[in-house]
């Protein structure tokens, strides 16, 4: 019997969560129980379940990945090569969203600011309850939050900056024990780490059921209407999203890692797919493991430590959305923005990136960061909410995609083998 691979079941539960979604509305109903509530309790479950695998599978993947590289100039030559491809790519997502966002002008129509026409004197409470109160200052929080007084408790609220840097902490040093006490320490650890990779692997099966349910709830509840600025403000995030994807990070591929790109993409395409309809990198962060190592050839030593790492600081889609809405909402309010100021939103979108949660619509506390920093009312958040959901699903895949192409990357410069004979052959390895 023929079995479709995961990304081919994901994409078809994709189109047929548009068809449903479409022919549906919140009011129909089964046997008296809302549709629109079934789909939300299986998205929901899904999401639920690849969020119970985050904690253990990034302390356990980060520590044994940092054992097996060993010396500290191996961790500093990789980590640098990591850290230095990660901040690079960020800021090429952000100058090409600010580039965009200029030529377009999307918070302006026929020349005149879109303030009235989004109704930006609104009553959104609900939104500024969830943002307000933040600033420039509030960027100091994500280094404080990389060294956590109880690492449990970061651990138990998400915090995953903090648990990476003990994570990092706790592999490094357990190099520099006697052999005697670090190998007991390494066989638990590896052998944690595999088991959280099988449950993966489990809860992947039901990927495209949860993916369906996750996208027909959206479209239910969204649909497909757009209205004047906002649908010139989508479209303007979407073509920078596009760009990125499509010029900057393939010819970084090509040049540097030296494999095909459209190779590449479709190696890693189940983990955009589950990162595009769950609109969370932490959550995808399993599959995307899993596509590097199986897929792609990369060693579990870079997967282990790069991907976790990019998961939680590597956010190029999340950075470029935030510089783009930022500046469609100074432009709406009629705010002239020079160069300087300008600089400001780049630079604050850079370091807010680094530490937003890899959840859907985390980074809304972040260009509330940037609104208070350039003197805009966090209130204007509330009309980003009619593409939010959407557009979350699409900077997500890109962050998701940033992450595999570093991870690639890495791999390439520290002499590993890829390509598909590579990772059938270290497939058979494994078996």
């Amino acid at each position: 019997m023929l079995k479709l691979k995961l990304h081919w079941q994901i994409l078809i539960a994709l189109v047929l969560a548009g068809i449903v979604g479409r022919l549906i509305t919140e009011d129909t109903s089964v046997l008296s129980v809302p549709l629109v509530s079934v789909f939300d309790f299986v998205g929901t479950m899904f999401i639920n379940a690849l969020k119970m695998l985050i904690v253990p599978l990034i302390a356990s993947s980060i520590v044994v990945g940092v054992a097996g590289i060993g010396s500290s100039s191996n961790l500093g030559r990789l980590g640098g090569k990591t850290i230095l491809f990660y901040a690079s790519t960020t800021l090429f997502a952000i100058l090409i969203g600010l580039f965009l966002v200029n030529l377009v002008q999307p918070g302006l129509v026929d020349g005149q600011p879109a303030r009235d026409l989004l109704a930006l004197d609104a009553d959104v409470s609900d939104v500024q309850a969830k943002v307000g109160g933040k600033g420039a200052g509030d960027v100091v929080e994500i280094f404080l939050r990389m060294v956590p007084p109880n690492i449990i408790a970061a651990a138990a609220q998400g915090e995953m900056l903090g648990l990476i840097f003990f994570s990092i902490l706790f592999g490094y040093f357990m190099t520099r024990l006697e052999h005697e006490a670090a190998e007991p320490l390494f066989r638990f650890w590896d052998g944690l780490f595999k088991v959280m990779m099988r449950m993966t692997e489990f809860v992947m099966a039901f990927a495209p059921i949860g993916v369906f349910g996750l996208v027909a709830e959206t479209i239910v509840r969204t649909g497909f209407d757009a209205a004047g600025p906002l649908a010139v403000f989508a479209l303007t995030v979407l073509g920078a999203l596009a760009f990125h994807a499509v010029i900057t990070l393939p010819i970084l591929i090509k040049l540097i890692a030296k494999v095909n790109p459209l190779w590449l993409y479709k190696a890693v395409s189940p983990a955009l797919l589950t990162a595009f309809s769950t609109a969370s990198s932490s959550a995808t962060l399993p599959v995307t493991m899993d596509c590097l190592e199986k897929n792609v050839g990369a060693s579990n030593k870079i997967s282990s430590f790069v991907l976790p790492l990019g998961a939680t600081v590597n956010m190029n889609g999340t950075a470029l959305y935030e510089c783009v809405a930022a500046m469609f909402l100074a432009q709406a309010y009629g705010l002239e923005l020079s160069f300087a100021m300008q600089f400001s939103v780049v630079l604050i979108a850079l370091v807010t990136s680094i530490g937003v949660a890899g959840i859907p619509s985390a980074s809304l506390v972040a260009i509330a960061i940037i609104l208070g920093a350039i003197g805009l009312p966090v209130e204007a958040i509330g009309v980003l909410f009619v593409f939010d959901r959407i557009l979350d699903m699409c900077r997500t895949s890109i962050n998701v995609l940033g992450d595999a192409t570093c991870a690639t990357i890495v791999a390439a410069l520290e002499g590993e083998k890829l390509g598909p004979e590579a990772a059938e052959a270290k497939a058979r390895a494994r078996a």
